[in-house]
């Protein structure tokens, strides 16, 4: 009897997968400085009538040449980046923010429905300054930060 519970031990043993001590696989960002990025605004979910940047529909883009290098196996997340508008951003008529304005951002791990490992890196702009003003906007390199699985749901719902 302790023969057969010794080999059904041994077996169930055998049939786990072999763990390498390695840590899990997240999908990784590495950004070169000078590259240039095109993100897409955000919706906020605290708008102000006040803020200009609030006159520009999700989606919008703006792109941006990075100032420094990012590498997701070297950067925590949080990791703060600086880079500059290409291109500037105008409502109607007015330009919000000029070609060379400032922007800042930082690496981010989100947690990732589709990502094999629950995880993915993301870079996000959060302010644009131009000209003593500076916005809080959130954007990103995707249409949404949402999941594409979760973002069908969501559509599938309406």
């Amino acid at each position: 009897m302790k023969r057969l519970a010794l080999l059904l031990c041994a077996v169930s043993l055998l049939s786990l997968p072999a763990w390498s001590g390695r840590a899990p696989e997240i999908g990784q960002v590495h950004v070169a400085a000078g590259s240039v990025l095109n993100f897409q605004l955000q919706t906020r979910l605290k708008a102000s009538n006040s803020d200009a940047m609030d006159e520009f529909p999700a989606g919008t883009v703006v792109r941006v040449k990075m100032l420094e290098t990012i590498d997701s196996t070297r950067d925590a997340d949080g990791t703060p980046f600086r880079g500059v508008l290409m291109s500037s951003l105008a409502s109607g008529r007015q330009v919000v923010a000029h070609t060379d304005a400032a922007v800042t951002g930082m690496l981010v791990l989100l947690r990732s429905r589709e990502h094999p490992e629950g995880f993915r890196y993301v870079l996000l702009v959060t302010r644009i300054s131009d000209g003593g003003k500076s916005y809080p906007v959130t954007a990103s390199q995707s249409s949404s930060l949402y999941d594409s699985a979760d973002k069908s749901a969501k559509q599938d719902r309406r």
